[in-house]
């Protein structure tokens, strides 16, 4: 899943950005304020690590535009400000989660991972259909009990497509949560994904809409 981060110390932003990919999540590192605002109006994200002293601003106005336009981005806020009323009026103006500076990089994955699960509606890390079970956190996927090597964008897709039973998603959208902002993709990339995982989980698993997109229908 694709990821913005907001985080002007270079050093952090570097270590954060390299730890969530390492754990499987797409991130997109944007410094300031408007960078972010900028990501946001013109990217796909499933979440988003806010801090709260940006260059331009506060990270919590950001997040009351958000909120203001209706956005129901999840996001986790990052923050060396750690007194408790810091962190309820960081909560009331919407944030979904909230981690103080200094912090292990394990937390801060695991947080995102269970933040990212309840906007889904969902309490368990594993998601199970027809046969096929796909843990999140342990990036592992198994069809009828045998184990089932996906590389990480393919896992990626098919998480997202399980994610999604039911809606049709477009090749841009599925790009945007495969691919960072610096990343090259190639014009076929998202068919070749969808016909690697069509062999591996079965035919008939993922659906083309002609001239939509994929589905996974829900049941």
């Amino acid at each position: 899943m694709r990821i913005l981060l907001l985080e002007d110390d270079l050093g952090l932003g570097d270590g954060i950005q390299a730890g969530l990919a390492q754990a499987g999540f797409g991130v997109d590192w944007a410094k300031t304020c408007e960078e972010g605002r900028l990501a946001v109006a013109t990217g796909f994200y499933a979440g988003m690590v806010l801090d709260i002293g940006l260059p331009d601003g506060s990270g919590l106005d950001l997040l009351q535009e958000l909120r203001r336009a209706e956005n129901p981005l999840p996001v986790l806020i990052l923050t060396a400000r750690d007194t408790l009323a810091d962190r309820v009026k960081g909560l009331n103006l919407g944030a979904d989660d909230y981690l103080v500076k200094p912090f292990e990089l394990d937390e801060l994955t695991a947080r995102l991972r269970a933040l990212l699960r309840r906007s889904h509606q969902r309490a368990a890390p594993v998601l199970s259909y027809l046969g096929i079970e796909l843990d999140s956190a342990a990036r592992t996927v198994s069809l009828d009990g045998q184990t089932v090597d996906l590389p990480l964008r393919e896992f990626t897709l098919l998480e997202e497509l399980l994610e999604n039973q039911g809606r049709v998603l477009t090749r841009d959208r599925l790009e945007q949560s495969l691919y960072g902002w610096n990343a090259e993709v190639e014009s076929n990339a998202i068919e070749v994904h969808i016909h690697h995982l069509r062999k591996k989980l079965g035919a008939e698993l993922i659906k083309t809409i002609r001239g939509v997109g994929y589905m996974i229908r829900k049941i």
